[in-house]
């Protein structure tokens, strides 16, 4: 096979722009507009994203994920505060240090759970075990990925429950949601039943793995957080002067739907995938995510037959993982799947 981007399953990252963002950028390229926020489609953003989630939401167009998730969670953790998050959470293994870096020392408390979720039950035993004093690191916040770093979904319920014990003992609650659409596109329910309803104060809503070009969003449910991030967005250099071409990109987004089509599409060529790959396939398929024990044999004939991918973990484990992306070509997934066939011990 040739070196393309159809044999290409690294990562949604690797996707390209889809039409409709482009279209919306070229829309937004005309005249002048006020900067810093003061334009149209930005002006736009609170009342779009409100309707979509089905409240009133304060939202921040922001260009990276990672600056919105570290930036979302120097609002909530003081310096001497602690953040629970799943061991495997991007913010704790892919993100350079990021939130301990915009919160000024806070420290990633880091917890187990099956599929990369943290339960109820998990917290609070992690509460209990740690005994708040002087001496110790204060608990602040909790951070969830949706869908999580092994491609799962949480339900609403195991959400409703994980919020209430955390703001039981006090603690607000973030969600990384690069990947919500393709979680959404799972659980077929409204945003509010996995965001504000079940109890999350903050959103980093993404868009860029599912078609945009750079545009993410720190969405907040719980107002009274708001006029501390501009602050700290501002103070950090993520205050875009030409926001305009974030936010046209982010309406566009959601007002037309594009969110659940490009999701849909990627979701369903991954679940294709994740029946090929059988007995090897490591987690259920949520999103749009596939992680599969190929081993060292089984990755190199992959790769030898022009399929490209990351490993998951160390080389030696034989893991690797496939994501499929919204413009996936399906004679791309077509071949991929015929190759996995023809693994031996398949």
């Amino acid at each position: 096979m040739s070196d393309s981007p159809r044999t290409r399953f690294f990562s949604d990252n690797t996707a390209t722009v889809c039409p409709e963002i482009l279209a919306a950028l070229a829309e937004a390229n005309t005249g002048l507009a006020g900067a810093y926020g003061d334009d149209p489609w930005t002006e736009r953003l609170d009342g779009a994203l409100g309707e979509f989630f089905g409240t009133e939401v304060r939202a921040f167009p922001i260009a990276t994920g990672t600056a919105a998730n570290a930036l979302a969670l120097a609002t909530l953790a003081p310096p001497y505060g602690a953040v629970f998050a799943h061991h495997q959470a991007h913010i704790a293994c892919d993100e350079c240090g990021a939130p301990g870096f915009f919160t000024g020392g806070a420290q990633l408390t880091l917890l187990d759970g099956q599929q990369a979720k943290l339960s109820a039950a998990a917290l609070s035993r992690a509460l209990e075990e740690h005994p708040v004093s002087v001496h110790t690191v204060q608990p602040a916040a909790v951070s969830v990925s949706q869908a999580t770093e092994l491609g799962g979904a949480y339900r609403p319920a195991e959400l409703t429950a994980l919020c209430q014990v955390a703001h039981a003992q006090g603690l607000k609650v973030h969600m990384d949601g690069a990947r919500l659409a393709n979680a959404l596109a799972f659980l077929d329910c409204p945003p509010a039943d996995v965001t504000w309803r079940a109890g999350i104060d903050v959103l980093s809503f993404g868009a860029t793995k599912n078609g945009a070009m750079a545009a993410e969003a720190v969405v907040f449910f719980d107002l009274a957080l708001v006029r501390d991030f501009e602050l700290r967005r501002k103070r950090a250099g993520h205050l875009l002067s030409k926001s305009r071409y974030v936010s046209a990109q982010l309406l566009a987004y959601v007002e037309t739907g594009l969110w659940r089509r490009n999701a849909e599409q990627a979701n369903r060529l991954a679940r294709r995938i994740g029946e090929a790959a059988g007995a090897r396939l490591l987690h259920p398929v949520e999103a749009n995510e596939v992680f599969v024990r190929l081993g060292e044999a089984g990755k190199e004939a992959l790769r030898s037959a022009g399929f490209e991918f990351y490993d998951w973990g160390a080389p030696a484990s034989g893991l690797a993982r496939l994501v499929a992306s919204w413009d996936q070509s399906e004679q791309g997934v077509q071949a991929l799947c015929a190759s996995l066939g023809e693994l031996p011990g398949t």
